[in-house]
């Protein structure tokens, strides 16, 4: 795969082609203060995300990250270079989880572009995006598109 620099800070709809993919320069750490303050947040009660000693009895043998958890991690990591000019957020599907996500990964982002539309809603366009989340070792924990309607570039006077 054929990877793009990386993008500038302001993006406008007219600046992503269709078949570019965006490595983003951040990376963040997974702490677990991090994990569990969300999962407890969105009162999700489900104990492979906190009790370690519950997980032993399972082949992974500690606590996982709520996929939740990942899932907003990637789309933030991404957002500072795909959704600087965004309007709104239109939508997301084809969400998978690849691999458990461990407190004290560090998780990093790719961006695809998918496909364009020249909508001319609130002047703006859609990009339609697929987010790719890696651990520190390679590892793809997280695949999701994403739509998102970006302003277009201002016109000179």
């Amino acid at each position: 795969m054929q990877l793009d620099k990386l993008t500038p800070r302001s993006r406008y709809f007219e600046d992503f082609e269709v078949g570019a993919v965006y490595r983003h320069w951040r990376g963040k750490t997974v702490k677990e203060s991090d994990a569990v303050t969300i999962c407890n947040m969105v009162m999700n009660t489900a104990q492979g995300h906190f009790n370690d000693e519950f997980m032993k009895n399972f082949p992974i043998g500690e606590s996982v990250v709520f996929g939740g958890v990942t899932l907003s991690m990637i789309i933030g990591l991404a957002a500072q270079d795909t959704a600087q000019n965004a309007i709104r957020e239109i939508g997301m599907d084809n969400v998978a989880l690849k691999s458990p996500t461990r407190h004290g990964d560090t998780l990093y982002a790719y961006s695809e572009v998918l496909s364009k539309l020249d909508t001319g809603e609130q002047g703006g366009g859609e990009v339609r995006f697929r987010h790719y989340g890696v651990n520190q070792a390679g590892r793809l924990v997280f695949r999701g598109d994403r739509t998102v309607l970006l302003k277009k570039r201002p016109q000179e006077r």
